[in-house]
């Protein structure tokens, strides 16, 4: 992995001076690529490319950037890996291609020259955001992978086209501007993250997933805004598409033939990301995802593999030991990391900088101090990313099972039920309910505040609706800005495929991954998710829905595929991650440190937050009366997000932001 950056003038540009903006935009991305620089830059075409690197394969200066195809036709600045570059320079060099060095970089730039960026961009296997300057034809590409892994921000100013892979890249750039995007700032507070398709600046925007760029000075400066960029975006791979066209043709096969293609894809995905010239690990959590990818790498490694894995000191929530078995039965080198609730308070200041837009999903800590752990010892680490949303492991999956067939109890039956939970959610305080003596993640699986949910799924009046109410974000609104609603997905074949396809053109992009690319990346160690390959991915959705969810459980076909590697009590567990005892933490060590950030937002006469609701949110979540946690976080990394912006580009408050017009 790597950073990028790159400025293309529009044909009337006041001062090609500006293209030396490209060694600071850079330079803001060195934790990127701490191993060199790269510049590039063509006054007489008005374009600069900028290029940070994290030394992965070929280590040698024939793997340095911005690179230039061997005829000189293209220049490429490019963010990824890709995965199959040993098997397209093979093909290529039965062409008669010849190669100088060994980097995948050097190999895509042949396969275009040799077949074209578009027919070459299917073809290539990986996660990839890239700069690609056509040096004859005179036009910019901008491309991005297939589920959005590697990110590309994208800001017109007046005289320029931006891009970068962060926004603090975008943010030193003389001519742009900072105005808050109040859409996605009201989209962050209700869910803890930005969708990808919003970005927290109203002149920038993020290339889709899939997607491609492609334009010229002049037309550039025929469309010198957010909305007439978008409408040039073009897609070259559509996760809609294959959902539906996969929904139409469902796999035919016994449980046992559907796991043994299933293990066969899975293992060719780990041996392709296991290639480097560095040293190399993998996070484990003790969970189905990590430790499929985990036992596929010891199966195909010749010496123990490095995991890494985090402890917490509340049982509830630490489940080290749990990945400490799944290691030990594998034979990898293990190391695991106790996190404090002083370690995780050392390391919030930190976050509105490495998270350049506010992102409140809490696992963000362990996820960046787990990084910082890995790093000490490997370069890169694989993950187990993508399969909640490929294999259906999110609780809103099976409950939406069951909800399906709740559904035809009839309406009267349906609004008792949900009547009753509600006089749960209503008639159970939060602070008496976790004295029970039951298990942590039963104990976070019953909250009231998840009787509420069941209410409310409940009186849904349709499925439609029902839908809509499992993949909705908080139920308050905790701005005076009316939020966008969620639009419908297409019409698929059931509703647990529905909420599968939401959750991977959603949630996946604009939380998960935006997680792991800034939480790594701050540390410079490349992530790879074997499970996030589009070849997985696309058999997956050619699964019936009997192999996902059955019995009451998610990922079923992985259980059974990680049944051939691990026993069976190291398969059959609740679902694991890196959760963070947040709730607990603002009430104790965290309090002081929220109440500040409180106050802050009261002395500034806020008027785009609902102040009063927030107080209420605390008063109830300090009495321990109801569990506001999620709604809190959001709310302290949004204004911590804004202490960060306000020292960094003086970003208005939000009473400025009223009195402009919200």
């Amino acid at each position: 992995m790597c950073g990028i950056a790159g400025i293309l003038l529009a044909p009337n540009a006041a001062d090609s001076r500006a293209l030396r903006s490209i060694a600071t935009m850079t330079q803001t991305l060195h934790h990127r690529g701490p191993d060199g620089e790269g510049l590039w830059t063509d006054s007489d075409a008005g374009l600069a490319l900028g290029h940070r690197r994290l030394a992965i394969v070929d280590l040698s200066e024939a793997g340095r950037q911005p690179m230039q195809s061997a005829s000189g036709r293209f220049i490429m600045s490019f963010n990824g890996e890709v995965y199959n570059f040993g098997e397209l320079r093979r093909e290529l060099e039965g062409t008669g291609q010849a190669f100088l060095g060994g980097s995948d970089t050097e190999v895509m730039l042949a396969a275009i020259e040799r077949w074209g960026l578009e027919p070459a961009l299917p073809r290539f296997v990986g996660m990839f955001a890239f700069a690609l300057w056509d040096r004859q034809a005179r036009t910019l590409h901008l491309a991005r992978d297939r589920v959005g892994k590697k990110p590309l921000y994208i800001a017109p100013t007046r005289d320029a086209l931006i891009f970068a892979s962060e926004l603090k890249a975008l943010n030193v750039f003389p001519d742009f501007h900072h105005e808050l995007d109040f859409g996605a700032a009201s989209a962050m507070l209700a869910r803890g993250w930005i969708p990808d398709h919003q970005c927290i600046w109203q002149g920038a925007f993020k290339l889709p997933p899939g997607s491609l760029l492609s334009l010229t000075a002049a037309e550039f400066g025929a469309a010198r805004d957010v909305a007439a960029l978008r409408s040039r975006v073009r897609s070259w791979w559509s996760l809609t598409s294959v959902a539906v066209q996969s929904r139409q043709h469902l796999l035919d096969g016994t449980d046992e033939e559907l796991t043994t293609r299933l293990d066969g894809l899975l293992r060719r995905a780990v041996r392709e990301r296991m290639v480097a010239d560095v040293p190399l690990g993998a996070f484990l959590s003790g969970g189905i995802d990590s430790a499929t990818v985990v036992a596929l790498m010891q199966a195909q490694s010749p010496k123990p593999v490095r995991t890494f894995t985090i402890a917490f000191g509340d049982a509830g929530y630490d489940e080290s030991s749990q990945a400490s078995d799944v290691a030990r039965h594998l034979g990898t080198d293990h190391t695991e990391l106790r996190l404090t609730p002083n370690a995780a308070r050392e390391v919030i200041p930190e976050l509105p900088r490495i998270w350049d837009e506010p992102f409140a999903d809490e696992s963000q800590i362990p996820t960046l101090l787990v990084s910082r752990l890995a790093r000490e010892q490997v370069t890169v680490a694989l993950t187990g990313d993508g399969g909640d949303e490929s294999f259906a492991g999110y609780s809103r999956h099976f409950l939406g099972a069951r909800l399906a067939r709740w559904h035809g109890w009839g309406a009267p039956l349906r609004r008792t039920s949900s009547g009753l939970f509600a006089l749960l959610a209503r008639g159970t305080r939060q602070d008496l309910f976790t004295r029970l003596p039951i298990p942590g993640r039963m104990r976070r699986a019953m909250r009231p505040d998840q009787f509420d949910r069941l209410a409310r799924l409940l009186a849904a009046g349709d499925e439609p609706e029902m839908y809509r109410r499992l993949i909705g974000a908080s139920e308050k609104n905790l701005t005076h800005y009316a939020p966008s609603l969620a639009e419908a997905g297409p019409l698929l074949d059931d509703l647990v495929s529905r909420l599968l396809l939401d959750d991977t053109t959603g949630y996946l992009p604009g939380d998960i991954l935006v997680k792991l690319d800034r939480a790594s990346m701050a540390n410079s160690l490349e992530t790879r998710c074997p499970i996030l390959d589009h070849r997985v991915i696309e058999f997956a959705w050619q699964l019936p829905t009997r192999a996902k969810v059955r019995n009451g459980k998610g990922k079923w076909i992985l259980r059974q595929l990680l049944g051939r590697y691990l026993p069976p009590q190291l398969v059959d567990r609740p679902k694991h991650g890196f959760d963070v005892p947040v709730g607990d933490w603002l009430k104790g060590p965290l309090h002081e440190w929220s109440s500040d950030l409180l106050a802050d937002l009261r002395r500034d006469q806020d008027d785009f937050l609902d102040l009063d609701l927030i107080d209420t949110c605390w008063r109830e979540h300090l009495t321990g009366s109801r569990d506001h946690s999620r709604d809190l976080w959001s709310v302290l990394m949004f204004q911590a997000w804004r202490r960060e912006q306000s020292s960094a580009t003086r970003a208005p408050s939000s009473r400025e932001f009223a009195l402009a017009g919200v």
